[in-house]
């Protein structure tokens, strides 16, 4: 057993080799600032990396007092330090005695740039956040199977609201595979009939992050018609699904918190309503029985029949002046009746339409006769017209030896009308002449 080291005493032997080293007492080294962290002792905190390696570092509270600069997520540094070992915890790490800015890190530019793309687009608008629902059935909660944040989650929704319904979705939060598997596990969840989604997992540095700053990423939780809670990393930590989802939480635990109410404030107002109806329904059936008790101590409904003595004869009253009116009014209709009957007796109607019958004979012959007249003298006046029009007929002018003269189309009646050469037609009792004028004679000539 002598021949076996213990741990601490291995640990003290490489640091002591650290420390022994002229190379590793004051290094150079250039790298890009992450998980940046200031201890409430003044001690920064943080790690240097590049696109290969991350290590451990830190500067003390004097050191960092003579910055130049407030150091932050992303800053490109170029460091002096020395390299040695921290014993508790057997990791190798720097304390920086120097810091100077290289320029801001290709991720943290990467992602501010990002971000402006997005939001410029509207993708963080709060026009677009959707209300986390008061009573949720069913709640998915989308991180890691293993790990604090999932027991966070779970115990706190227990504890707050165990009516919901939790269904847990392992899904990879880091690595290469992790951007394509968190959009699956998110439409995956969509398509549970959940009520609010938590998209969650612990702190880390800004690449441990990283794919939740990723675009698509982004983009799947703000297409996510469900109300999605985002507790990526820890509260100082910010991620663009922190941005786009419905609402942020600073930690897991808090995630759970806001998707549940708390069943002890439930059990609080339940009591209150409770003690709120019952004293309502007291005060309402205390008023109704003094209500009750006033109207029960009215004088009518101590003597009943008064409240309908005075209707029975007021209804005996009324049934005998329906009678009367049914009466006068049956009487009434009976002396027209007779009235009508005096006045409509039927031998004097068949006389009156004898007398009208022989009227209407009488009239029918006179007019007759009127008409016989009327056409007899139409008759002579038309064959008299029809003489006149025979006598000054054309056709019989022209039996009689005359001819009618026309000219392109026109009748001829004077001399003035024609000159030598024109061509005529003369119509006569059974045909035309077509001629030409030779010579024009006139009376006055």
């Amino acid at each position: 057993m002598a021949d076996y080291l213990s741990v601490s005493a291995l640990t003290k032997y490489i640091k002591y080799k650290f420390d022994q080293d002229p190379h590793l007492q004051s290094v150079l080294i250039k790298g890009e600032l992450s998980n940046f962290k200031k201890h409430s002792s003044g001690h920064l905190y943080f790690n240097v990396k590049d696109q290969n390696s991350v290590i451990n570092a830190m500067m003390f509270k004097g050191v960092a007092a003579k910055l130049d600069f407030t150091p932050k997520e992303g800053d490109q540094v170029l460091l002096e330090a020395r390299v040695s070992v921290y014993e508790r915890r057997g990791n190798y790490q720097i304390y920086v005695n120097k810091m100077h800015m290289d320029g801001v890190g290709n991720l943290y530019q990467k992602l501010e740039a990002l971000k402006k793309k997005l939001s410029e687009a509207g993708y963080f608008d709060e026009r677009h956040k959707q209300e986390i629902p008061k009573y949720p059935k069913k709640i998915a909660v989308l991180t890691a199977s293993t790990g604090a944040a999932i027991r966070d989650i779970y115990s706190t929704i227990n504890n707050r609201y165990p009516l919901a319904e939790q269904v847990q979705i392992s899904t990879l939060v880091q690595g290469e595979q992790a951007k394509q598997d968190i959009i699956e596990k998110i439409q995956y969840a969509q398509s549970l009939d959940v009520d609010t989604i938590i998209i969650g997992r612990g702190g880390g540095s800004i690449e441990d992050l990283w794919n939740f700053n990723e675009e698509e990423v982004v983009k799947a939780i703000f297409n996510c018609p469900k109300p999605i809670i985002s507790a990526v990393g820890h509260e100082t930590d910010f991620t663009l699904s922190d941005f786009v989802a419905d609402i942020r939480a600073a930690t897991p635990t808090q995630a759970a918190v806001i998707a549940t109410p708390d069943q002890y404030e439930l059990h609080q107002q339940l009591r209150q309503v409770k003690l709120f109806l019952t004293r309502n329904i007291k005060q309402h059936v205390q008023q109704q029985r003094k209500y009750l008790e006033h109207t029960a101590s009215y004088y009518k409904f101590k003597t009943p029949s008064l409240l309908y003595d005075q209707q029975i004869q007021k209804r005996d009253d009324l049934e005998k002046q329906l009678k009367l009116n049914m009466q006068l009014t049956l009487q009434n209709n009976k002396q027209q009746l007779s009235l009508l009957k005096g006045q409509f007796n039927l031998k004097t109607f068949k006389q009156n339409i004898v007398t009208h019958r022989n009227q209407t004979l009488q009239k029918q012959q006179e007019l007759t006769k009127i008409i016989h007249a009327q056409l007899h003298n139409k008759k002579t006046t038309l064959a008299s017209k029809l003489d006149n029009l025979n006598t000054l007929s054309p056709t019989n002018t022209m039996l009689r030896g005359y001819t009618i003269v026309n000219k392109d189309e026109q009748v001829i009646t004077s001399t003035q009308d024609l000159k030598e050469n024109d061509n005529i037609e003369l119509t006569m009792k059974d045909g035309i002449v077509e001629a030409q004028v030779k010579k024009v004679r006139c009376k006055d000539e």
